[in-house]
């Protein structure tokens, strides 16, 4: 970390000065770790038709801090959340695959049931559900250097698993029954984003905060299909995209005093409003 602060201390910024607010330097590391981590996972996201699913997975991480807590692992309940939103991860898929249902109605049916299981496991007994609060709105100046590292080790899996099952997972997206034909595991394919989505909107929940975490699940690939020619600008507009807005978005929440993960979507959704407008001239 010292090598990183020692780059910020150069910045033109107030809160960039050497020997104090590392908690801003940490969250400038973090937005630079996690940026490109839903920027990658947005592109399939959008392309597999699941806006919601992270949304889903939001509902069944709090149900995991939920059980965590009960479990007496409230100081770090995060691990329980993140085996929890797995096994929901692959439980959907499994759901998915067997059934004749739409996507977005069995993303419905998880998302509800792990909702009302997080707020009865969170109120039982009479207990307040307001120690819970803090992750509908997420405060990414508290991450800590010891999770920046955790979350650079998934950008690195998430990255390498990306490149080496990138055409599988399109085809699979795209035409399942076309990628069964040619010997490609569907199932698994799916089952394997899924896990990776599931990874990183429980581990990126407590920064970002519940109620936007699925809009930076969505808008930076929405944003780049409005302006990518090809597939190769798709994926490096929707990288860049959620990088830019999500530097902006910090700047921007330091200097009026607002949420991280407010701004940082706000930012998107400008992005994608520009793009859009973009679109229309020039077609």
């Amino acid at each position: 970390m010292e090598l990183w602060y020692a780059l910020v201390d150069l910045l033109p910024f107030e809160w960039a000065q050497p020997g104090h607010m590392y908690f801003m330097k940490n969250a400038l590391l973090a937005v630079l770790v996690i940026s490109p981590l839903f920027g990658i996972l947005s592109t399939m996201v959008v392309q597999s038709r699941m806006s919601f699913f992270s949304d889903a997975l939001g509902h069944s991480a709090f149900t995991g801090m939920a059980i965590g807590s009960i479990a007496g692992l409230f100081a770090e309940p995060l691990w329980c959340a993140v085996l929890f939103a797995i096994l929901f991860a692959l439980l959907f898929t499994f759901v998915r695959r067997r059934t004749s249902l739409a996507s977005d109605t069995v993303i419905g049916v998880f998302s509800s049931t792990a909702v009302a299981l997080g707020i009865f496991i969170a109120t039982l007994g009479g207990q307040s559900f307001t120690k819970f609060n803090a992750l509908l709105i997420g405060d990414i100046l508290s991450v800590e250097p010891g999770k920046i590292g955790l979350l650079a080790l998934i950008l690195l899996v998430v990255v390498v698993l990306w490149a080496c099952s990138f055409n599988h997972l399109m085809l699979s997206a795209v035409h399942p029954a076309l990628a069964d034909s040619r010997g490609i595991r569907v199932f698994w394919q799916e089952a394997l984003f899924s896990v990776a989505i599931a990874v990183v909107v429980t581990i990126s929940m407590t920064w970002v905060g519940l109620l936007v975490i699925n809009s930076l699940l969505v808008l930076p690939a929405a944003m780049a299909r409005n302006v990518a020619r090809n597939m190769r600008q798709y994926h490096l507009f929707s990288l860049l995209g959620a990088v830019a807005a999500g530097i902006g978005g910090l700047m921007m929440s330091y200097y009026i005093d607002a949420s991280a993960g407010a701004s940082i979507t706000l930012c998107l959704a400008a992005l994608f409003l520009v793009t859009f407008f973009f679109r229309k001239q020039r077609q």
